[in-house]
């Protein structure tokens, strides 16, 4: 039920135009709170495709927005900030990943869903943090595989598929400001807790890991799991959704820096801006999504 005046605006519009409300993990709380439906990027963006929803309002960054439009081209996808777009995936365009590819012509090219439309199209497979190596270790025929844009996700998928991948020198900046010693010193207070971490965090923070995880596993995990207490070693947006979900058990933030600026944007007014004008709309042209949708398609297949 709407808590506020500005709710209950929210709500009224929502029915008015036949829109759903999707928010990713990192969301702000009061975001969270008025979500139709919450989790990672894709996994979002394939549930408001199944819908009858005509307009979806994305709450999370740019690129997220275009995967719902690549996946719903005829739903309206608006967006309450279009200045919230994600450091990582702006770190390489449709052109760098071309002249990659003339370096290595014999090379299949693996992308991570954070990714512009435009580097999607360019793609041969997507992937997402859930499954990447599952990707990848369905590419055995390959000799040599491109992975984009983030080294440390490569690393990481490198590791446990035994694969050498040509990667791209992206990464997520929010990610990187988690520090061994932040995971150390949290374990001094919380000696019982588990501890898990996103693949996009560094190696030497990966390496301390009970778990390695992307946000809706690490939800699923946190649910399933007997421990009490967890070091959750992601942006701290998704301890919100872990208390709420695991009321009886306590999360900590594995750094408090880990905060994302762009996933916090977006308002509750903004999305009644939003709403209200049904701007600012994110449109994939017809040529970019048909060829991005063919790289997720096939990411789809192997998962």
């Amino acid at each position: 039920m709407p808590k506020n005046n500005l709710e209950t605006k929210i709500a009224g519009l929502k029915k008015k135009h036949n829109a759903v409300i999707l928010v990713h993990n990192y969301q702000l709380p009061e975001v969270q709170d008025i979500a139709d439906f919450r989790g990672d990027s894709l996994e979002l963006s394939r549930i408001a495709a199944k819908t009858n929803a005509k307009v979806i309002v994305f709450c999370g960054v740019h690129f997220m927005a275009e995967t719902a439009s690549i996946l719903s081209p005829d739903k309206k996808v608006i967006v309450p900030d279009i200045k919230a777009t994600c450091p990582m995936a702006n770190m390489i365009t449709a052109g760098d990943l071309k002249k990659l590819k003339k370096e290595h012509p014999q090379a299949t090219v693996v992308g991570y869903v954070n990714t512009s439309a435009e580097v999607k199209a360019e793609l041969d497979y997507c992937c997402t943090s859930t499954n990447a190596v599952a990707v990848i270790n369905a590419l055995k025929d390959k000799k040599e595989i491109i992975f984009v844009p983030d080294k440390y996700l490569a690393d990481y998928v490198s590791k446990q598929t035994r694969r050498k991948l040509i990667s791209w020198n992206g990464y997520c900046s929010t990610h990187v400001k988690i520090l061994p010693e932040d995971i150390k010193r949290e374990k001094k207070f919380h000696p019982f807790a588990k501890v898990i971490v996103h693949p996009e965090c560094i190696p030497s923070v990966v390496a301390l890991a009970d778990a390695v995880l992307s946000t809706s596993k690490m939800c699923q995990y946190a649910k399933e799991n007997q421990t009490k207490e967890f070091i959750i070693g992601t942006e701290a947006g998704l301890i919100y959704r872990l208390k709420q979900d695991n009321p009886t058990k306590e999360f900590y933030p594995a750094s408090e820096r880990a905060v994302c600026p762009n996933m916090k944007r977006t308002t509750q007014e903004k999305i009644f801006w939003a709403l209200e004008e049904l701007k600012e709309e994110v449109k994939v042209p017809d040529d970019i999504r048909a060829r991005a949708k063919i790289a997720i398609d096939r990411m789809l297949q192997i998962t």
